[in-house]
């Protein structure tokens, strides 16, 4: 992994921006999908494909390649959009998001769209799958990071604590596992459908080593990656504190954007805050 430095921290964060923008463009487009999410993980899915992963957009099936597992399928929006603007496909297509014979389907389909490790829909199934190709790995003394993008709401699934406990049990090791700690779900706040805390002592219970981040940090997220990689007795977790919607004020911590799209008004206002954002990102860095 090259070294973060100022010029690359701009960049990322100006990516990032310009992922939120093609995440209000694509929503608005297809009618349907999921807002805050998508928003919210813009910084984290930026620093993956454009910093932390070992990944070749050219080469999307080359056997050295860290994978990305995304467990909470509803929220990519942000993954295709990281990846289109990374090259792997025409960032024109974005605009196809869930229309008839797309590559881009409302929940990442494997095989359809190259770059896709894993077909996800069935919330809470990502670790397992993740572990699964963790011990693969193993066996064939591969040397790849399992990446797992996860939200919190999804928790409430018990496949995901049997995963824990199989990762926990087994020192799986090369998974680095990554929490939207947005405290939202469709139904309403988190802690209030179903009470996720203590969830730092539930993984270490399980045996994982786990960090806690701002999630729209460039730097601690790519921090606390490295640090996930530097461990090598035990798989490692990285709860993200995130702001739902972030970015467009009408959205943040607002439970009711977790599953719906803009309108064109709404889209418009959106896009004019994040331009505006853009602007500001830019001159800061001057």
């Amino acid at each position: 992994m090259e070294i973060l430095h100022e010029k690359k921290i701009k960049f990322l964060e100006t990516t990032a921006n310009l992922v939120r923008q093609d995440i209000i463009e694509m929503l608005v487009e297809a009618g349907s999908g999921h807002s805050a999410g998508p928003l919210g993980m813009a910084d984290i899915f930026t620093a993956l494909y454009f910093h932390i992963l070992n990944h070749n957009p050219k080469k999307p099936d080359w056997p050295e390649r860290d994978r990305l597992v995304l467990s909470n399928g509803h929220i990519c929006p942000v993954l295709y959009a990281a990846m289109a603007r990374a090259g792997y496909f025409p960032i024109e297509e974005l605009k196809t998001l869930r229309k008839l014979n797309t590559r881009l389907q409302g929940h990442p389909h494997r095989g359809t769209l190259p770059g896709i490790e894993t077909t996800s829909g069935p919330l809470g199934s990502g670790l397992s799958q993740a572990a699964g190709i963790s011990l693969a790995s193993r066996l064939d003394k591969k040397k790849y990071t399992v990446y797992c993008l996860m939200s919190d709401g999804e928790h409430d699934a018990g496949n995901v604590w049997e995963a824990a406990m199989f990762a926990g049990k087994y020192r799986l090791s090369n998974i680095t596992a990554i929490i939207d700690r947005n405290n939202i779900q469709i139904d309403g706040f988190t802690e209030d459908v179903m009470p996720l805390e203590p969830i730092r002592d539930k993984y270490e219970s399980f045996g994982w080593h786990v960090l806690e981040i701002d999630g729209h940090n460039i730097e601690a997220i790519v921090d606390a990656c490295n640090e996930a990689k530097a461990v090598f007795e035990k798989p490692s977790v990285i709860i993200a504190h995130t702001i739902p919607g972030k970015g467009v004020d009408f959205m943040e911590f607002d439970f009711n954007w977790h599953g719906k799209p803009p309108n064109k008004e709404e889209a418009h206002k959106a896009l004019h805050q994040l331009r505006t954002l853009g602007g500001k990102i830019k001159s800061e860095h001057e």
